[in-house]
């Protein structure tokens, strides 16, 4: 995991306020109209511990329990996406993390409100992207294609 002969990886989860909005399928499209090829999807309730595994980084802040009781809240859209610079291009097409600060033309400048209902997460690292995939998809969940537009778009 991580990249692959065919671009690099990174996870995305759709988070519950996306899911509560109805907004789940406006994320996966910019997403994918940006040129991102989804190889892994799932609908998952993530439980404290996997919460807590995944926000490992955060324990010891203050915001920590309002974090796990978000993500804990309803299901959520788990994504492998995969292409060239894709922790990069998911970045920026999320947007900053703080809605306020996020660019229009984001997902998160156009659609979130909240520093922590900001709609969607995605790793911020290779490294990072890594690790989080490991704790959502099982490598027999992560499947490799080769679509007509790959060429085009780098991602052979």
């Amino acid at each position: 995991m991580g990249i692959s002969a065919t671009g690099e990886q990174t996870l995305v989860l759709v988070k519950p306020d996306a899911m509560n909005r109805g907004l789940a399928g406006e994320v996966i499209s910019r997403l994918e109209k940006k040129g991102l090829k989804i190889v892994g999807l799932k609908l998952i309730q993530i439980d404290e511990a996997l919460a807590g595994r995944h926000y490992e980084a955060h324990t010891d802040k203050p915001f920590f329990p309002s974090l796990v009781k978000f993500i804990t809240s309803c299901p959520v859209i788990a994504m492998v996406v995969q292409g060239r610079r894709a922790v990069e291009v998911v970045r920026q097409t999320m947007g900053e993390t703080e809605s306020t600060k996020a660019s229009p033309g984001t997902i998160r400048g156009d659609l979130a409100m909240d520093l922590q209902n900001n709609l969607v997460h995605g790793s911020d690292s290779a490294e990072s992207a890594v690790r989080e995939i490991g704790l959502f998809f099982s490598e027999s969940e992560i499947l490799d294609y080769t679509r007509c537009i790959d060429g085009w778009l780098g991602s052979k």
